[in-house]
Parts: structure tokens; C-alpha cells; sequence
């Protein structure tokens, strides 16, 4: 089950969010409007950029959130008091949030998503908000930089068996979002309408007397989609023969071999070596799939060398985000009731940007991003060529206008990828983007500081 699917997720949080939920009803402070930003210090995987990714899912449990009867009579027994929980029986999510579009290419230090509300609302939520936008988008993020790396040549996830649990799911859509062709995780691909994709594992091979007669029966199974997989045994040896052997009696009952797979040894020499044996057969059509341990890093060295693969899977290092693991998101106060709110710490990376703001997009002449300012919103944004990232899609607690076409997100996303500069988005020893406070802003940060 998927965190999207909880129908009640709000003891999904940690202890303090509810602690200090009831030290601000006790106190009278629950009903100050209240805002909260989300936003990252450091991109991951040495990059300068995040595809945000996330957002649908953030809404949908948002817009149900509740304290059932069963999880109020748990909170007693747990140490919270009776008049706290009694008013929770009526309470429901009911703040407003604005965002930047889902697949957009967000920079460190902006507000992405800005949560206003009762403070009691916007504190409670903080755990939901930081767990479902920093995981997706960390592998939203991760997929693109694969899909970077490869180019034009089809992308699998096939991680599920190594994801975090039922996280995988939530993984499987961030990877569309990010780029990645198709999933093998079946419940992901149900539920997002992604493609479906999936080979073969050794233990078919295995379970037969033999490699070709393993070969041979899953071909007349899916004679129009069989890819087999030729490193159980010896890949250049048996593998690689057999699999021809298979191909030519599949053309001869009309249909075609779709791929053979490697998923061991060397990607470089064995690529080459079987798409020579293939070529020599007359079977120039077969596709070559690699995967084992894949990342963007080896996908670009095997495109540097041009290795003659059509087809990449990638798992484990996506699904989890290697080898990072984690986006940093923070879930900051920057105003209540009214007045700006800042952390000014001594460790200057961790402070927070006070005030309600907006981020504006310039562009140059060719739509190519420029650079992004954050400003007060009660500040007018400059510049000729300026876009306003942020919309509003909550409002009271309940969804507006979005959209949650995993699909369409990812299309949006690489349009919007491919607007950033290439010295911005390379692999490695990228150039920072301009991220800029406006004056005003400016101003007010240096009024807060004492």
C-alpha cells in the first residue's frame, strides 16, 4: 500500500508535529494563520537542480486528512489529553498550498511549496509534506539524469525487488515523471496507466533440461515479444547461439525475436560481441537490453564508447536514489499572523527565508531559463521575459486544478528540462543557476537579524 492510498494518514507523522499540536491549542496559538515553506539547500547526486515530483499525492492525502475515532481513543491512551483529542474529532485539513507545477526543475534555496493555514494545520502536516515530495522528488531527479545519459534509448525500471518497501510504488511514478520509459512494477503501472515492461529471470532458464529448450518455450508462450536472457549459462558460448537458433525458427513461423538481455559481465565487450553474432545471423532487428548496477554515470561512459545498446534497465541505483538516498527538503515557518519569520542561525546554511513570497522565471530570447528571483509577493516581479513557477492548488483543504496524468507531468517536465541551460544540467561539474533575492527581500532579511 502506497501512502496515497492511507484514507486516514494523520498519525503518519512524527511524535513533536503532535506534541506541539496540542502545546498550540493549549495556548490559544492553533488558530494563528500560519505559512510554511518547503524547499532543499543542496540538490542531490552533485548536481545544481530537482525535478519536484510528488505533488498529486501530497494533495489526495491532504484532502482526506482526518483523526478517526480509533486514532483519537489511541492518542488518550498514549498520553494526549481528552479536550485535545475531543477537538480533533471534528477537525480535517483545511489550508491552502501553493506550488510550483509538478516536473518542474526547481534550484536550492527556493520556497517550492508554500503550506498557509492555522498554525495547527500547517504544523501537523509537515512530516506528510517533507516524506512525499523529498522521496519522489529525489528519484524523479535521479531518472532524469539517467535519461539524460541515455539519450534517445529506452529506459525500464525494474527496482521494485530492491525498494524500500511499499515506497516502490511511489518510486515507479517519480522514475515516469523523471523520464523513464516503462516499470516493471505491475501495481505501479495499474494504478499511474504506466507501461508495463518485463523480461525473463535465470530460474525459468533453470528450471528446464536445457538453455534452448528454456529459450524455446518461452518463445512459442510470446512470439512477438520474447527477449531472452543469455548470461545464465555462457553468454558468447550458449546464450548468444541459442538465442539466434530461436530467432530463426521464430521467422520462420512469421514473427520476430524482440531482444536478447545481458545482465552480467562486461556491457561494453559483450554488446559488441553480440551484436556482431547477431548482425553475421541476419538479425540486424534484435534488440540488445543491458542492465546490472546501472546509473547515469555507466550509461554515459557506455554511450562515450558507443556501445550498440538499444534498451537499458536500470534498479537498484534508481529506486533508491544511490547513492544519495536522501533529499534534504526542510518544512520551514516564514510567517504568522502576519509577521515575517525567519531561522538565523549560526550555521548560515541552514537559514530560512522570512515573508510570503513568490518565484519568478526569466527567460532569454529562446526560452532558455535565465535566472530565478525570489521576491515578497506583495512585491511587484521585474524583468520582460518573467514567469511566475508558483499556482495555487489547494485551497481550504480542498484540491483545485492540477494535473495528475503521470504522463503528462512527464512531458511537461521534459519540456521544462530541456529550457535549462547544458552547462546547468551535465552529470558532472555543473554550473550553478542564478537563484537571486530581490532588494526588498533583501531588506527584510536584514531587519530580522537582530
Amino acid at each position: 500500500m502506497s501512502i496515497a492510498e492511507i484514507p486516514n494518514p494523520a498519525l503518519y507523522t512524527d511524535l513533536y508535529q503532535l506534541t506541539m499540536g496540542q502545546g498550540y491549542f493549549k495556548s490559544g496559538y492553533h488558530q494563528k494563520t500560519a505559512h510554511f515553506d518547503f524547499f532543499f539547500r543542496k540538490a542531490p547526486f552533485s548536481g545544481e537542480y530537482v525535478v519536484f515530483a510528488g505533488l498529486a499525492d501530497l494533495l489526495s492525502v491532504l484532502e482526506s486528512y482526518r483523526f478517526t475515532d480509533d486514532e483519537r481513543e489511541w492518542l488518550r491512551q498514549n498520553g494526549f489529553e481528552a479536550e485535545f483529542c475531543d477537538f480533533l474529532a471534528g477537525y480535517r485539513f483545511d489550508g491552502s498550498i501553493i506550488s510550483a507545477r509538478e516536473g518542474d526543475v526547481v534550484f536550492p534555496g527556493e520556497p517550492i511549496l508554500t503550506v498557509s493555514g492555522s498554525l495547527l494545520s500547517c504544523q501537523l502536516v509537515e512530516t506528510l509534506v517533507l516524506n512525499l515530495l523529498n522521496f519522489q522528488s529525489l528519484i524523479a531527479t535521479k531518472a532524469r539524469r539517467i535519461r539524460l545519459a541515455a539519450g534517445d534509448c529506452k529506459l525500464v525500471e525494474f527496482g521494485l525487488r530492491r525498494g524500500h518497501a511499499s515506497g516502490s510504488i511511489a518510486a515507479s511514478r517519480a522514475a515516469a515523471v523523471g523520464g523513464i520509459d516503462a516499470t516493471s512494477n505491475v501495481l505501479a503501472g495499474r494504478r499511474y496507466n504506466l507501461p508495463v515492461s518485463g523480461t525473463m529471470a535465470h530460474s525459468w532458464i533453470q528450471c528446464f533440461d536445457n538453455e534452448l529448450e528454456a529459450f524455446r518455450t518461452y518463445a512459442r508462450m510470446y512470439p512477438d515479444t520474447t527477449i531472452l536472457l543469455v548470461d545464465t549459462y555462457d553468454t558468447v558460448g550458449s546464450g548468444l547461439p541459442h538465442a539466434i537458433t530461436v530467432a530463426r525458427e521464430l521467422e520462420d513461423a512469421g514473427h520476430r525475436l524482440a531482444g536478447i538481455r545481458l545482465d552480467s559481465g562486461n556491457p561494453l565487450t559483450l554488446s559488441r560481441k553480440a551484436r556482431a553474432m547477431l548482425d553475421e545471423a541476419g538479425l540486424d532487428y534484435v534488440s540488445i537490453i543491458v542492465s546490472d548496477q546501472l546509473d547515469e554515470n555507466r550509461i554515459a561512459d557506455l554511450k562515450e564508447k558507443n556501445a550498440p545498446i538499444d534498451f537499458f534497465g536500470i534498479g537498484t541505483r534508481l529506486i533508491t536514489g544511490h547513492p544519495d538516498g536522501a533529499l534534504g527538503g526542510v518544512y520551514k515557518i516564514c510567517s504568522l499572523d502576519g509577521r515575517p519569520s525567519m531561522k538565523y542561525t549560526d550555521e548560515s546554511s541552514k537559514r530560512s527565508l522570512p515573508g510570503i513570497k513568490e518565484i519568478d522565471r526569466e527567460t532569454d530570447a529562446d526560452v532558455s531559463f535565465l535566472r530565478d528571483i525570489i521576491r515578497l509577493a506583495d512585491h511587484p516581479p521585474s524583468g520582460v521575459h518573467t514567469e511566475q513557477i508558483r499556482t495555487e492548488v489547494m485551497k481550504s483543504g480542498r484540491i483545485l486544478d492540477h494535473q495528475t496524468d503521470v504522463k503528462k507531468i512527464a512531458t511537461f517536465s521534459a519540456s521544462r528540462f530541456a529550457q535549462l541551460p547544458d552547462h546547468i544540467k551535465r552529470l558532472s561539474h555543473p554550473q550553478r543557476y542564478d537563484v537571486s533575492l530581490d532588494n526588498k527581500l533583501k531588506s527584510l532579511i536584514e531587519q530580522l537579524k537582530y
